[in-house]
């Protein structure tokens, strides 16, 4: 007689020991004792920081009515990055209004007159050209990275070449700067 058969003889039997061994198993698994220990980091707090651009100009740089071949005007402006993180600033022009191609003809030299010592504005020694060319071709100038409260000078020439000919009298132009900054 196999195995089997003596099982399949003897049903109660058979129950009994399956019974024995699902009631051990079931007492093994349910008193499964293990160490426990847990930790926590509470409380963690996330905070975006800022990026900001202070101007010390809210309006044009430049007023200059009746330029003659040969002039140059100026203006200057302080940029600041009022932020709380550092950022990559760029200068660029929007909103052009030229008629005649005057923007084609004037001579623009953009310098940085370099950083701020606490409230001491930096000298400007006209050797820090971040864009020369005509005022119509400023299209973006780098001006590097600005740590947060950084504060750079800088010091706009536009000038109407002695070349320039009679057929841009009466011509007027207006163009935005525009300054950009990206963490």
């Amino acid at each position: 007689m196999s195995r089997l058969s003596a099982l399949a003889a003897h049903p109660r039997r058979t129950i009994g020991a399956l019974a024995v061994v699902l009631a051990a198993v079931g007492i093994t698994v349910g008193s499964g004792a293990n160490f426990t220990a847990h930790a926590a980091n509470p409380s963690n707090t996330f905070t975006s920081g800022t990026l900001s651009i202070g101007s010390s100009a809210s309006s044009a740089l430049f007023n200059a009515p009746n330029m003659k071949p040969g002039d140059t005007v100026n203006g200057t402006v302080d940029i600041a990055n009022s932020g709380s993180v550092p950022g990559t600033f760029t200068l660029s022009t929007s909103s052009p209004v030229d008629t005649g191609a005057l923007l084609g003809q004037l001579d623009l030299k953009v310098e940085d007159c370099g950083l701020f010592s606490g409230s001491t504005p930096p000298n400007c020694a006209g050797t820090n050209f971040v864009y020369t060319g005509k005022a119509s071709g400023l299209t973006s100038a780098g001006l590097g990275s600005f740590a947060p409260s950084a504060k750079h000078r800088y010091n706009f020439f536009v000038t109407l070449p002695s070349a320039t000919t009679n057929a841009f009298q009466g011509k007027t132009a207006s163009v935005e700067f525009d300054w950009d900054a990206a963490a």
